[in-house]
């Protein structure tokens, strides 16, 4: 039965369509907000897959190029692998929900978000969040809390609630919130130095439009009534928990006090074998009961002793921050390099500088753009002590570089102060915790050692949490076992100023507003302390550029004297190019763009691009070369492929009978420009260059 329901969110209508289309898929939404559209699907295996101890849900979000009124580019004609665009958005539609299963579900789920439509105003990705809560409200699936999300924007000071894409490139803020009607369980964004307090304001206004999205759709929830299937809780012998408990908890709580990450997990993995091995002949193929024991007793250790004693398992109080050394200049013919290592997290971040051919180019539906400025991250499997095949970039990866991304750039230099490309990539050779912040850092450390005009260092923190009952302890610069056990990832980025970059992640069903408070207020104190060991190792950009780093020098020519420059088949520019092996780029507007490592070689192409595009200026004198001969004057060349007339009256201070008696082609001659007509024409004079006391009257050009 199809059905349909709407309201109006921030003056547009917010719109979903059930039973029309996708009928076959356990659950199916059509969302419309304005004219863009997507059809998000659900569907579920129909037997568990027992051997998983993990929730196996896959989320694919695809736009379909037909939704902007494009083909595909490129050879084949039709979509390819998922673009940096529609990962990111996967992840977001991923995110919030993965938690809100029930704990032990073992069937895959699969969510498809389709972008049908794009009316390049509204983004997508929203859609895709409340499309996806709302196709596995109505299945039978077993996910019963419906969730909303908006994106907030902040134009001079004043909250804009899913702002368009002309609006977010003039916002402050870009933050997307998700949540269920009780809390907040998702943000991601960035923000150009936001104070927390304006962000938390941002979230609880986002909060007020979710919970009427929210109810949208528990109202055809509530007329379809769907039936959840059941999801078995797992069945534990507590005979078998007695044993696991005996044989392991002694060695794990000894584990949890080793301070290095390899000692701790060494010591876990072999405690763990042992006791699988000892309890094989009793309780055969119950190695997944066995792990699933283990890892509760893991947890009840790590978080127990947080909450009794406030301490945590490398020694550290709530809020203390891991010891950090910070280098610079660590390779000696990269354009700028950093080492940033935060305990056993240890970013290596490089800076390499280029011109606007190394920009990337982004086909999104919006259109095509292109990129002056990226940060790209890799995890190599080595950081954690693993081997691994190397593939592609992971989502995860992707997803952390986006992060990064966000968090420096608003104190990237404009580009027409700073007319590089920046490429930044941060490679990470050890993991334990936060290696997407500790990119951050690394990043910010880099790029002054390149030399670019940042405005301000930029330092990240990641914080934690431990909930039981009443009690949120909050925890600073989490180490990767107090992610893995903990219930909450909180990433912040910024300056002293203010926030750059914002990520959440919960385990929890929400986070009430008092406790992201807190939170907030102890990230800025270990942001703050941060970058007070950053600015103790370089505190301001070098004051110049590497000198492996490309000179760019900008000048603009007149559109007309492009062609000049370019020359028949390009044989001008070719020239230059390779006299002074410089880059030579021009944009359809007259831009010139040289780049050089050598700034003499720079300077001279600058100098030969001056000489073919030079234009005549009234006043200015010249020494040209005469090129023809007419009985009212000659016409003289001053500049490459410019000529003007110098006036047979204009040949001397004294009358001249005919042209030859003072000028002959070929003769070089100074001049001086005294007019350029509406048409361009140049009027040249020689007399006015003349001395009148020692004026030449043989008639035979007195200055040759």
């Amino acid at each position: 039965m199809a059905m349909h329901f709407d309201i109006e969110v921030a003056g547009r209508t917010l719109a979903i369509d059930m039973g029309r289309v996708a009928r076959q898929a356990d659950g199916s939404a059509v969302v419309r907000y304005g004219d863009t559209v997507v059809l998000v699907t659900a569907v579920a295996s129909k037997q568990a897959d027992e051997t998983r101890d993990w929730l196996p849900l896959f989320v694919e979000y695809r736009e379909k190029t037909y939704a902007a009124g494009k083909i595909p580019g490129g050879f084949f004609k039709r979509e390819g692998r998922p673009r940096e665009k529609e990962i990111l958005s996967a992840r977001m539609i991923d995110r919030p929900i993965r938690p809100l299963f029930p704990q032990h579900l073992r069937r895959e789920i699969q969510i498809v978000c389709l972008v049908l439509s794009a009316d390049q105003e509204n983004d997508a990705d929203i859609l895709g969040v409340i499309g996806a809560s709302a196709a596995l409200a109505a299945s039978t699936i077993p996910f019963t809390d419906p969730i909303g999300a908006v994106r907030m924007g902040l134009i001079d000071g004043r909250y804009i609630i899913n702002p368009t894409f002309t609006q977010v490139e003039g916002s402050a803020l870009n933050l997307v919130v998700v949540g269920s009607e009780e809390s907040v369980i998702m943000l991601e964004g960035s923000a150009r130095e936001v104070p927390e307090e304006a962000l938390l304001r941002a979230v609880e206004i986002a909060h007020e439009e979710i919970r009427r999205i929210i109810q949208l759709q528990r109202e055809f929830v509530d007329s379809i009534a769907p039936v959840k299937w059941e999801v078995p809780p797992l069945e534990i012998d507590p005979e078998l928990a007695r044993k696991v408990r005996e044989l392991a908890w002694d060695g794990i709580h000894q584990a949890n006090a080793l301070t290095t990450k390899e000692q701790r997990q060494g010591t876990i993995d072999a405690l763990l074998e042992s006791v699988l091995a000892s309890l094989a002949d009793q309780y055969p193929d119950q190695e997944r009961i066995i792990g699933s024991i283990f890892l509760e007793l893991e947890q009840e250790d790590v978080r127990g002793k947080i909450l009794r004693e406030e301490r945590r398992t490398d020694g550290r109080g709530l809020t203390d921050i891991r010891p950090i050394s910070c280098e610079v200049g660590v390779l000696p013919r990269t354009h700028g390099s950093a080492l940033f290592t935060r305990g056993q997290t240890q970013s290596l971040a490089v800076t390499t500088l280029g011109t606007a051919s190394d920009e990337q180019v982004v086909d999104d539906l919006e259109g095509e753009t292109s990129k002056s400025y990226m940060l790209h991250y890799n995890f190599p499997p080595f950081s954690v002590g693993e081997v691994r095949p190397f593939r592609g970039p992971s989502r995860r990866e992707v997803g952390h570089g986006a992060l990064a991304e966000r968090a420096i750039e608003s104190v990237i230099p404009k580009e027409e102060a700073f007319p590089y490309t920046i490429r930044i990539v941060s490679d990470i050779l050890e993991s334990n915790g936060s290696s997407s912040m500790a990119t951050v850092c690394g990043a910010a450390l880099s790029l002054m050692d390149a030399g670019v005009p940042v405005k301000a260092l930029v330092s990240g923190i990641a914080m934690g949490m431990i909930k039981e009952g009443d009690r949120r302890l909050i925890l600073s610069d989490i180490l990767g076992v107090e992610d893995h056990l903990g219930d909450m990832d909180l990433k912040v980025a910024g300056t002293r100023e203010g926030v750059t970059a914002l990520q959440l992640d919960l385990k929890v069903p929400g986070l009430e507003t008092e406790t992201m408070r807190r939170a907030l207020e102890q990230a800025k104190a270990g942001r703050l302390h941060v970058l007070d060991v950053m600015e103790q190792t370089i505190a301001k950009p070098r004051p110049e550029l590497s000198p492996y780093a490309p000179r760019i020098i900008m000048l603009t020519i007149s559109k007309d004297k492009i062609g000049d420059l370019i020359g028949p088949g390009g044989k001008m520019i070719r020239k230059i190019i390779e006299l002074t092996n410089t880059k030579i780029e021009v944009e359809d507007d007259g831009t010139v763009v040289i780049a050089s490592v050598d700034q003499e070689a720079g300077e001279r192409a600058l100098q030969m691009v001056r000489e073919v595009t030079e234009e005549a200026e009234v006043g200015k004198v010249y020494t040209g070369k005469v090129k023809k001969i007419t009985s009212f004057g000659a016409f003289v060349e001053i500049l490459p492929g410019q000529d003007g007339l110098v006036h047979i009256s204009q040949l001397a201070h004294h009358r001249v009978a005919k042209v030859e008696d003072v000028l002959k082609e070929g003769d070089e001659v100074v001049v001086k420009v005294i007019g350029i007509d509406e048409n361009g024409k140049v009027k040249l004079s020689r007399k006015a260059v003349l001395d009148r006391g020692k004026e030449d009257r043989s008639g035979k050009g007195g200055e040759r």
